[in-house]
Parts: C-alpha cells; sequence; structure tokens
C-alpha cells in the first residue's frame, strides 16, 4: 500500500515535485546564436596607442550601424624594455613607438596605462576598442557598450581569426529610441548587432571597400593679358 507524502507533511505544508530545470534561452536569432551557445575566457586587451593605430589604419573589415570592426594580423608591437620610458622623457620622445594623435588618445578606452604594457594571449587574438564620448555621452553607456563588446567577442574564442581586432562605435544610438543612458533595451539592441557582426567575423566574410578617388587637381588660372 503506498503512502500519500503529502499524508506526513506538518500542517500547512504542501509536498511539490521539483521544478524540471529548462534551459535558459540563448539571446540573439539565426546563425548569431551559435555565439552566445558557448563561453570562452575574454580576449587579451590592446593596451598601446601604436598598436591601435596600426589596427585603425587598415581599412575596417566589417560595419553595421552603429558599430565597425577593424583586423590586423599578426601579434601587437613588443614590450617597452625596462627604463624605456625614462630614457625616452629624458630624450624629449613620446612613448609609444609612433605618434598618437589627440584625438585617439581620447577615444581609446582600455582603463590601463596604454604606453606600459601588453596582455599576453595565448591564443593570438588580442581586443581593442574605441567608444568616442561623441557617439555616447554619457559614462554609463560607454560602459555598457564596452562591456557588450567584450562579451561578444569573449563567446568567439578561438573561432575568431588571429590577430588584433579593434571594435569601434562609429555612430549613436538614437536618444529619440533610446532614452535611458542604460537601459535594458539600449543593451538588447547593441548586443543583437554586436552578435550579428561578430558572426560575420567568425565566417571570414569582409565588407566590400572602395578607395576614395582623389581629388582632381585645380585647373591653373588663366594668363593675364600680355604687358
Amino acid at each position: 500500500m503506498t503512502s500519500d507524502p503529502s499524508a506526513s507533511a506538518p500542517a500547512g505544508l504542501v509536498h511539490q515535485a521539483p521544478p524540471a530545470s529548462n534551459p535558459v534561452p540563448v539571446p540573439g536569432d539565426g546563425a548569431a546564436s551559435s555565439i552566445a551557445s558557448t563561453r570562452h575566457p575574454p580576449l587579451a586587451r590592446l593596451v598601446r596607442p601604436a598598436d591601435f593605430e596600426r589596427v585603425l589604419a587598415t581599412p575596417q573589415r566589417l560595419r553595421s550601424p552603429h558599430f565597425a570592426l577593424h583586423h590586423l594580423e599578426g601579434a601587437p608591437l613588443p614590450a617597452p624594455w625596462p627604463g624605456r620610458r625614462r630614457a625616452e622623457a629624458a630624450a624629449g620622445a613620446v612613448p609609444g613607438d609612433s605618434p598618437v594623435t589627440s584625438s585617439l588618445t581620447t577615444e581609446l578606452s582600455t582603463g590601463v596605462d596604454a604606453t606600459t604594457c601588453n596582455d599576453v594571449d595565448d591564443s593570438g587574438r588580442w581586443l581593442g576598442l574605441v567608444v568616442p564620448k561623441r557617439h555616447a555621452r554619457r559614462s554609463v553607456t560607454r560602459a555598457l557598450v564596452k562591456r557588450q563588446i567584450r562579451d561578444v567577442a569573449a563567446h568567439c574564442g578561438n573561432r575568431l581569426p588571429a590577430g588584433q581586432w579593434v571594435a569601434r562605435l562609429r555612430a549613436p544610438f538614437d536618444p529619440k529610441e533610446f532614452p535611458s543612458a542604460a537601459s535594458d533595451a539600449l543593451k538588447a539592441a547593441a548586443r543583437a548587432e554586436l552578435l550579428q557582426l561578430f558572426d560575420r567575423a567568425m565566417r571570414g566574410e569582409r565588407d566590400k571597400w572602395r578607395p576614395r578617388k582623389a581629388a582632381a587637381p585645380a585647373a591653373p588660372a588663366p594668363a593675364g593679358p600680355p604687358a
């Protein structure tokens, strides 16, 4: 004779079976869901302005309405040898192996001193972020965008082609559509767009890039009347 589990329970308590464990739905749709299905350690950060300049000097590899990806094969420049910064300062040189423009310096989003070190990454992949204030005026918005870029890139892992990557915020999100500086709607929109962009990067896609035509030389001024 089987006993009812609820009969032996104290008064006021009813025995309930444990809820079934359902998998959490993966954000994104279509091919982009393949990125979010696996979690990998974060990519090493690109930190030196000279490395940013080298990567950004290449044509953008992929773009979306708000983001752009630049890619350069190979590793970052070697870290400065001990005492180099003091020697450069004594000689009046700017650390970093190359000139650093004021606009680039103010747009780098590394959170560390960009002239001291490079993160070591055994996977051969580095990630740098450029989130200009002119496209995201609020600091909470810039922090939200940077977190989403790093998280989506981390999900790519070794499926991302090796080399140095720079993700750049190329256009602001419409404040009329996203009035809050760090809303869930803004987070979801940025993540969905980044999932699609990095999925294309994993598949080796490239946007068609057309070099700008050089401006035609100005016509010579007509000669004046003879003296």
